[in-house]
């Protein structure tokens, strides 16, 4: 497992070894030991999401400010751009963003540790995300922020108008939003 630094510290981009042959491949996509003692990332995780997406579709940018959840993201087929957001108030990088792409074929993944939010753009014609959760979805504490805030200038690679939820389309702002103290 290969840890590549981002621009924001707590943030990691996650390359496992992947072993090929002729019959495919094998990757370990997690494991607690060697998160904890090669890559310093000591959580429990408690709960896998899945989703699916079709193309230009934009989820995010999510949080919960009760039960705040760190993620190990991946995409298990076709490819994203996944960001996280800091949104810590305390933190020199509150309101700053990484982004990365994870596909299917690359096998990258990205740690978010708690007190970010999180969203991904599709770029493939289909994708399916999972990633493991620090804790359990909470619903008074679900928070979305608008994934076009001027004052973060995400730079999303869209080539078309972004397909958004309901939700997502009533994102606050960030300068508005109730974000970690």
């Amino acid at each position: 497992m290969k840890l590549i630094p981002t621009e924001i510290p707590d943030v990691h981009l996650i390359e496992p070894q992947v072993f090929t042959d002729s019959r495919g491949f094998f990757l370990e996509s997690y494991n607690q030991q060697k998160f904890s003692e090669k890559l310093g990332i000591t959580v429990n995780f408690v709960q896998d999401n899945h989703s699916g997406s079709h193309q230009n579709v934009l989820r995010g940018l999510h949080y919960q400010i009760i039960q705040p959840q760190g993620k190990l993201v991946r995409a298990v087929v076709g490819t994203i751009f996944d960001v996280a957001v800091d949104i810590r108030r305390i933190s020199p990088t509150c309101g700053k963003w990484v982004g990365y792409e994870l596909s299917a074929e690359n096998k990258r993944q990205l740690w978010i540790p708690p007190g970010f939010a999180h969203g991904f753009l599709v770029l493939s014609a289909t994708a399916e995300v999972i990633y493991k959760t620090t804790d359990y979805y909470c619903r008074e504490g679900d928070r979305t922020i608008s994934w076009d805030d001027p004052d973060l200038g995400i730079d999303w690679p869209i080539k078309a108008n972004p397909i958004i939820s309901d939700k997502d389309s009533k994102g606050q702002a960030f300068s508005t939003a109730e974000i970690y103290e």
